[in-house]
């Protein structure tokens, strides 16, 4: 199995051509789910005692599996939030897998680190955080948040802030990963509300923590705002709610996950203002800074609070802990790691920063355009005007049903995978652009549909 052969390089050919056909692809197919019955029933078992070859599993999965899949990267993939990665960016992460590399400390991956924090720097440059900041790459949103807000409890902790058990200051439309983080670390979420849109201001983050007894006021130690709600794109107003933390002493954790790669389009620069105080901060390269899965990053103010509360002690690693170098275990929970930022520094390095000001330009025009043509029509309704690049609108008339019928029909169909939502207890329709190779075309396609 280690050793490289005949049979080896017919495989390593085979995979290379497969790959490189998918990168090349000019119409990606979109595909659609199977049941657990139907993939089952393709071939049988797959994993035998003696193997079925390397060509047999390869074909398997493109002639099957791979078809059971939904390409996120399809441009009328506008659920959820798609995945749209540079060509470079794809081609990049066969590097990584072939490279081996440990990517946890500097002493096994000072190379691949040394890489992954220029693109950090890019991040922070970007969300305009001082020239000390840094952090590391993790799987998703969901893992930075988690560090992020262990950060701050671990500062409010050291710094003896901390009275009782630990309480987070957030929005009612903060993700889903705040509450599950909050759980992991067995603290609470204190919800204040946001204005008619959703957003959250410092007005409200006074009066909830004001409503607050003396007991549980002391038990907050962070404020927890969004830059870009995944549900309707709606972006904090992080400059009140930052002043409020900074007033309060409060951690403050900016989720950008989604949204934050807006600070990139100069026509969006004055909603991120206050993105500057925070001391936490996770953008998403996966989602739309057009990396591939799975590519997050946690960036702190000071990385000394990460160290504080993430490193992990150990005989083993006594030495590299002691090392003055950066070692990307020490800033989010996870020792072993895969260099999952190196996919999007070779784009950054490839393409040049200008090329991602452009392609979010192009994205930010399209959801203009379907926002127009939500106007336009008569059968539609405008539910929310789009801050960044998310659109929920209502089809007048239609019930929940009619919803799930409709975008079902669309996949099994494959002509695009969307999904409704609800917005304001409302069952509603929900578009996200982040490929820039979605055009008005898709847009009429599928409002058309909706006739």
């Amino acid at each position: 199995m280690h050793r490289f052969n005949e049979e080896t390089k017919e495989l390593a050919n085979a995979i290379v051509d497969y790959s490189l056909g998918r990168v090349a692809v000019e119409s990606i197919p979109l595909d659609g789910p199977k049941s657990n019955e139907e993939l089952a029933g393709l071939y049988g078992a797959n994993i035998t005692k003696e193997g079925i070859g390397g060509k047999e599993a390869l074909r398997r999965f493109v002639e099957g599996y791979s078809l059971a899949t939904l390409s996120s990267d399809n441009p009328r993939f506008l659920a959820f939030v798609p995945v749209a990665p540079t060509k470079a960016a794809t081609l990049f992460d066969l590097v990584v897998s072939a490279s081996s590399i440990c990517g946890s400390t500097w002493i096994e991956g000072a190379g691949a680190i040394y890489l992954e924090n220029e693109a950090l720097s890019f991040l922070a440059s970007m969300a305009r955080m001082g020239p000390n900041a840094g952090g590391t790459f993790v799987s998703g949103g969901s893992a930075g948040n988690l560090g992020g807000l262990v950060a701050g409890r671990e500062r409010a902790r050291r710094l003896g802030k901390l009275k009782g058990r630990g309480a987070i200051l957030a929005s009612s439309d903060a993700h889903s990963s705040i509450s599950m983080a909050a759980r992991i670390m067995d603290v609470d979420v204190i919800l204040a509300k946001g204005d008619a849109n959703g957003k959250l201001r410092g007005d409200a983050l006074v009066e909830t923590f004001d409503s607050l007894s003396p007991m549980d006021a002391e038990r907050v130690f962070c404020v927890a705002a969004t830059a870009g709600v995944t549900n309707t794109g709606i972006v904090d107003d992080l400059a009140t709610s930052g002043a409020f933390a900074k007033e309060k002493g409060l951690w403050f954790h900016v989720d950008g996950a989604y949204g934050g790669a807006g600070m990139l389009a100069p026509r969006l620069a004055e909603l991120y203002n206050g993105i500057e105080l925070a001391d936490s901060f996770v953008v998403d390269p996966h989602k739309w800074l057009f990396a591939p899965f799975d590519c997050a990053a946690i960036i702190y103010g000071d990385p000394r609070d990460a160290a504080y509360a993430m490193t992990q002690e150990a005989s083993y690693l006594d030495d590299v802990n002691k090392e003055r170098e950066w070692n990307p275990a020490s800033y989010a929970y996870h020792l072993t790691r895969r260099s999952r930022g190196l996919p999007f520094w070779f784009s950054l390095a490839t393409y040049g920063t200008n090329a991602y000001k452009e392609a979010i330009e192009a994205t930010l025009d399209v959801t203009t355009y379907c926002r127009n043509q939500i106007i336009e029509r008569e059968y539609l309704d405008l539910a929310i005007e789009p801050e960044l690049t998310v659109v929920v609108f209502r089809r007048l008339g239609w019930s929940d049903q009619d919803y799930i019928s409709w975008s079902e029909g669309l996949l099994q169909n494959e002509v695009a995978f969307v999904q409704p939502t609800t917005f304001r207890g409302e069952r509603m329709m929900r578009l996200c652009f982040v490929n820039p190779l979605t055009s008005n075309d898709d847009v009429d396609l599928i409002l058309d549909s909706m006739k």
